[in-house]
Formats: C-alpha cells, sequence, structure tokens
C-alpha cells in the first residue's frame, strides 16, 4: 500500500501536485542533492537523538519495514507506562512515525522534534500572527504536528492526545565542551544515515536542557477545526483526498504560481539529466498548453525582486514578451544607480530583445570607483550556525566563523591572493583568532575593503557583541573591538551604534545599482555573477585562459598552483566553480566512503559540513588535511570571483 506519512503530507502543503512525481526514480528531484537541505538535515539527526537522552528509559523502534515497525509497537504500547522513539502508527492508508510518544495509562503525549530556534520569552504567542492566523515561520512545523495528531487520534480514539513541538531553546548555553561532536552523523545502512553517541556523553552534558517542549494543542485545534485562515476548511476531509490520490497514484492538478520557481521537480533545462523528466514541465504544460520552445523564452519566474508574478501568471501573462512597462511601475530612487524596478524593465527589455550584452553604468560606477583607495582587499568568510554547540558556553546556532580567504589587487593591476586563515583546530572557538588575523592582514594599509552582500558584516558585528559579553574575554578585546567597528555598519540586532571610517563596500549593491548581466537571468548571487561576467568580457578570458594563476611569475595563490580559471565548452566559459578540484582523488573506495557524502565542495552549506565534520575525532589525519585543502579552495575561489567581477567592470568600463 502507499501510504501518506508526514513527509509526504509536508509535501503536499507545499504544493499537491509534488505527491505524484516524489520518490518516482523517473523524476529529477533537486532537492535529494542540495547540501543546504542536508545541512539542515544532519542538524536535525542530531537534535533528535539528543531529545531521546532527556526521555531515559525509552524503547527505541529501528525497524525500517512498516508491518515490522507497526508490530513492535504494538508489542510496546500494551505496557502502562511506555515511551517509544519513532513508533509507527497506522490507519487505513496513513501512516506515520512519531519522534517520541510518552504513554501514562490513557494519556499519550506526541512529540514532535524540530532543529528549530525558539524563543521562550515570547512563548507560543510567537506562532500566530495577529490576524489569527499561523505564522509563516511556524506553519509547515504545527501542520505537521495537527497531521500526527490527526493520525494517532484516529488510530487511537480511546486516547488522550497531547500535541508538543520539542525546539531549540534559544537562551540556554551548552554545558559541556564537544556536546555536538559526540552526536557524529553516519551511514547506518547504504541508503540511510543515523547519529552515532559517543559512549563518552555524560549527565553533565544534558543539563540544562538544550531542548524545550512547548504545548501546542490551541494550534492544532485551529487547524483541524478549520479556523486557519490560510489552511483547508475541512482538514480532515483534505487528508483523506492526499491520501486517495497517493494511494491510487493520481496527480491533483494544482494552479501554476511563483511558488514554483522553488519547484525541486527540474524547473530549468539543465536540472534535466540522464533522461529523467521534470514535473515542473508537466505541470505549465497542462497549465498552459507550452511546447518546449514556449520553455526556452524568458519567464516571468525570472523576474528579479518582482512582487506581483501571480497577478500576472493569474492574467496568462507568463513571459517576459507579455509584460508592459506599466506593470513593473517604474520609479526612481534617492541614491545613484538602477531602481528596482527600472533594473527589472531593464531584465525585460533584455530578454524581450534577445540582447546579451552587458549593461553597466560606466559613469555612475566610475564614480564610486574614484571614492576607492589601493590596494583593494576582497574578503569571504565561511560560517556555521549549529543546533548543538562546539563549545560549552556557547548558544545554540550561535554564530562561529572559522575560515576566510583575502584578495588585493593594487593600483597596478597586480593581483595576489593576499592571506587566509582557516581554524584547523578541534574543539576550539575560532572567532576571535579568526577576526586577529583579519585585522593583522588589514591593518597595514586605508585600501578600500570589499565584501558580497551582508553576510560578513553581519557576522562581525555578531562576534562584536560576543567579544562585549564575553565573562573571559581575551587580552586584546578592546582592540579586536575597535578594529570591527572601524570596518564594520552595526546592524539592527546591535544595542550599540557607532560611525566607521573604512566601512566595507558591498560589491552586491554595485551589481544591483551599476550592472546588468543577463547571462545571470536576473540572479545577484555571485555564483551566478562570476560566470556571467566571465562570459562578458573579453579581457578576463584573455587574461585566466592562461596558467597564470598560481604560476611563478604570475598571480599569486596560497593553494592552486599554474591554474587556468577560463575554459570554454561550446563557445562559453565554464563556470569557474566547476573547475574545483574534487576530493580524494587518491583515496580507496573504503576511506570515500568514510569520509563523506561530499567529493565536491561548490556551496557555503557543503563548507559548512564539510568543518563540522572535521571536528570529529574519528576521521584521519589524511581526511581531515583533504577536507581542508578543499576549503582552502573554495573560499579562495569566492574571493577570486569578486576580483574577476572587479576587473570585468574596468574592462567594461573601458569598452563603453
Amino acid at each position: 500500500m502507499r501510504y501518506l506519512t508526514k513527509s509526504r503530507f509536508q509535501l503536499a502543503m507545499e504544493c499537491p501536485t509534488k505527491l505524484f512525481y516524489t520518490r518516482k526514480h523517473e523524476y529529477v528531484n533537486n532537492k535529494l542533492d542540495d547540501p543546504f537541505l542536508l545541512a539542515l538535515a544532519e542538524g536535525g539527526l542530531q537534535v533528535g537523538e539528543l531529545a531521546k537522552k532527556y526521555h531515559p528509559g525509552g524503547h527505541d523502534i529501528t525497524a525500517l519495514d512498516h508491518e515490522e515497525a507497526e508490530s513492535e509497537t504494538n508489542r510496546l504500547f500494551n505496557e502502562e507506562k511506555t515511551i517509544l522513539f519513532e513508533p509507527a502508527i497506522r490507519h487505513q492508508n496513513l501512516f506515520i512515525r512519531i519522534d517520541v510518544l510518552v504513554k501514562n495509562g490513557r494519556d499519550l503525549e506526541l512529540i514532535e522534534v524540530k532543529a528549530k530556534s525558539y524563543d521562550k520569552l515570547e512563548g507560543p504567542e510567537s506562532f500566530m500572527n495577529k490576524n489569527g492566523s499561523l505564522s509563516s515561520a511556524w506553519r509547515s512545523y504545527l501542520y505537521d504536528v495537527a497531521f500526527q495528531t490527526h493520525v494517532l487520534e484516529l488510530a487511537m480514539p480511546e486516547y488522550n492526545v497531547q500535541p508538543h513541538l520539542m525546539l531549540i531553546d534559544k537562551h540556554v548555553r551548552c554545558p559541556t565542551d564537544g556536546l555536538h561532536q559526540k552526536f557524529r552523523v553516519v551511514r547506518n545502512t547504504k541508503s540511510h544515515k543515523g547519529v552515532s553517541v559517543s559512549s563518552q556523553l555524560v549527565s553533565e552534558d544534558l543539563a540544562p536542557q538544550i531542548l524545550i517542549k512547548v504545548p501546542v494543542d490551541e494550534q492544532v485545534r485551529l487547524i483541524r477545526s478549520g479556523r486557519d485562515p490560510d489552511g483547508p476548511v475541512n482538514f480532515g476531509a483534505e487528508v483523506k483526498r492526499l491520501a486517495a490520490s497517493y494511494e491510487a497514484d493520481q496527480r491533483i492538478q494544482t494552479p501554476i504560481g511563483s511558488k514554483c520557481r522553488s519547484c525541486e521537480f527540474g524547473r530549468k533545462k539543465e536540472d534535466i539529466v540522464d533522461g529523467k523528466r521534470s514535473g515542473f514541465r508537466e505541470c505549465w504544460t497542462d497549465a498552459l498548453d507550452w511546447n518546449e520552445s514556449d520553455f526556452a523564452e524568458p519567464n516571468i519566474l525570472d523576474l528579479w525582486n518582482y512582487r506581483k508574478k501571480d497577478a500576472r501568471i493569474a492574467e496568462g501573462r507568463v513571459k517576459l514578451k507579455d509584460i508592459k512597462k506599466s506593470d513593473i511601475g517604474i520609479k526612481s530612487k534617492a541614491t545613484p544607480g538602477l531602481s528596482t524596478s527600472k533594473r527589472q524593465w531593464l531584465q525585460v527589455r533584455k530578454a524581450i530583445d534577445r540582447d546579451t550584452t552587458p549593461w553597466v553604468d560606466a559613469q555612475g560606477l566610475q564614480a564610486e570607483m574614484e571614492t576607492w583607495s589601493y590596494p583593494l582587499h576582497f574578503i569571504d568568510f565561511e560560517t556555521t550556525m549549529v543546533a548543538l554547540p562546539f563549545n560549552k558556553g556557547r548558544h545554540p546556532y550561535e554564530g562561529v566563523a572559522f575560515q576566510f580567504s583575502h584578495h588585493t589587487v593594487q593600483e597596478d593591476g597586480l593581483v595576489a591572493h593576499a592571506g587566509e586563515y582557516l581554524n584547523t583546530e578541534r574543539g576550539v572557538f575560532p572567532n576571535y583568532k579568526m577576526v586577529r588575523e583579519l585585522k593583522s592582514q588589514l591593518e597595514n594599509d586605508d585600501g578600500t575593503i570589499f565584501r558580497y552582500a551582508h553576510h560578513e558584516n553581519t557576522f562581525l558585528c555578531m562576534i562584536h557583541a560576543q567579544l562585549r559579553t564575553d565573562s573571559e574575554p581575551p587580552v586584546d578585546q578592546k582592540e579586536l573591538m575597535t578594529f570591527i567597528r572601524r570596518i564594520t555598519r552595526p546592524d539592527r540586532n546591535n544595542t550599540q551604534q557607532w560611525s566607521s571610517t573604512r566601512c566595507m563596500v558591498d560589491m552586491l549593491e554595485l551589481v544591483k545599482s551599476y550592472c546588468y548581466l543577463p547571462f545571470t537571468n536576473g540572479s545577484n548571487s555571485l555564483k551566478d555573477v562570476l560566470p556571467a561576467i566571465l562570459n562578458s568580457s573579453t579581457a578576463l578570458q584573455a587574461k585566466y585562459s592562461k596558467p597564470i594563476y598560481g604560476a611563478e611569475g604570475g598571480i599569486e595563490s596560497h593553494n592552486f598552483k599554474d591554474w587556468q580559471w577560463a575554459r570554454k565548452e561550446n563557445g562559453r566559459a565554464i563556470d569557474p566553480y566547476e573547475l574545483l578540484p574534487r576530493m580524494f582523488d587518491d583515496a580507496t573506495e573504503k576511506t570515500q566512503e568514510l569520509i563523506s557524502d561530499e567529493s565536491e565542495l561548490r556551496e557555503a552549506s557543503a563548507a559548512m559540513i564539510a568543518y563540522a565534520r572535521a571536528q570529529y575525532e574519528e576521521m584521519s589525519e589524511y581526511e581531515r588535511e583533504q577536507l581542508f585543502q578543499a576549503l582552502r579552495k573554495y573560499c579562495e575561489l569566492d574571493t577570486l570571483a569578486m576580483v574577476m567581477l572587479y576587473e570585468g567592470w574596468m574592462d567594461l568600463i573601458g569598452s563603453n
């Protein structure tokens, strides 16, 4: 039988049509390869195992087979009092595995464990909006619990069910060092991951508790009674409909909309590989009667920052050629550069005209450049925020900055990988050392410092707060805080405000204001901007097509030797991130299995995973060094990408 499980129910809450595509090998599914989701999943596994430690004496239902797991659950359920982990509950074509189920006579405590931060000072009121609807931040979690409660009550109507969420207490401090490392994510079968709990876990690790149990009776009643303004009027009927459709393997036709942009079932042509089918394209073909040529035309899903996509789709105006200037509503802005609406219209016009040439506001960009001081410094951080802290006294999800890369450009155009930092020590809190090293590399001149987006500024402000409130601050506390204030703009979460004298320049804001590259298809991510600027600048292609990077007499590099970054395939420059060398090429098959699922490092979330795994004592020194080398190369490319963007601008300005 095909069962509607809680994960499938959650998927259906996103889009009912997805039920038809899930778990089918013939359809592409990009979520299976998403490093960010993998990072979230691994944190969830660790938190789930920690929750069990807060319920001593519980029985773990480990069987994966539905019938076997259900049989074991029923056997243990005969006890008057019992605690079950992952018990299997079935009612007709509904099937759930509950994280923690506490039975006390006729009372059942249903506990869903989530690796999500919760502010106990705000209380359950934070689950709700002022209009009585559920907060979007909590909606999926609460519907998950509502579904489980519904199934449990159907299966066991004689019991009183009390639903709870068990969440991360954002105010608690980690009681011991190395708590994260004691919950190691491992592969326990060929296709499943689990958590290996260290034999060195002691009672001191578990108090105070990092997880807090929150009753959600009121929210579950609201959902099941149909009183959620954004939910189904009849919750039970909706569950029955979804379950019946899934059991019959019937596709539910759902109206298309802006939400389709994030569809994991193959929205883009490049996602469809190995002969797999695209669920996205099947939906849009049915809704719009499109053929392959229609999909090749630019459509509204990619229109940058446009908030009226659903309105245009409802009108049947889906392609960018159907968008009028009046649909955008052109407005100017008080500061120099393109406004959001003008940039949107530029994207539309470029798409309609099939114009792939870059647009640069040479005058505006030149005016910005005239305010810069050489040498130019380009920096990028790698960071992590884990549910179970690495160090004693740290909050869950408190930021850890473990790496940076630093490139410089001199006034004569000389490029160099000037420095880097990577924490390779286990069990240490690296933030202050990282800032100390960054300070030593940047304080020798007054050159302009560049970042891409807010990330570096946000983390430095957070470290400033850590320094200010640390009960055992480093001896150079004041010097480090002064340095941070000098190069940052205080964010809105800062209780202190300051004026910086050397504030970092955000290259993302320069991209949005002064440059549009059609090859990005509306994206402003550096990972998309880099190949776009490389394909737009003949000077960049000519320079980096030679193996000068890390070469004697070429561009200084800490991690590459005689490297060629501009390589062409089918007449286009390959994305440099695709050229990063694979990890562990010389490792044995056995070693490969022990190390990691990621043989390549191309996403920041993959870097987070790699760093967390390097904290595990079980990893060999060879494996650790391979991970560290991959991290260094990945981060170095991030700052080189910023340099290339700068060099591309110089080329494009010169050509205007």
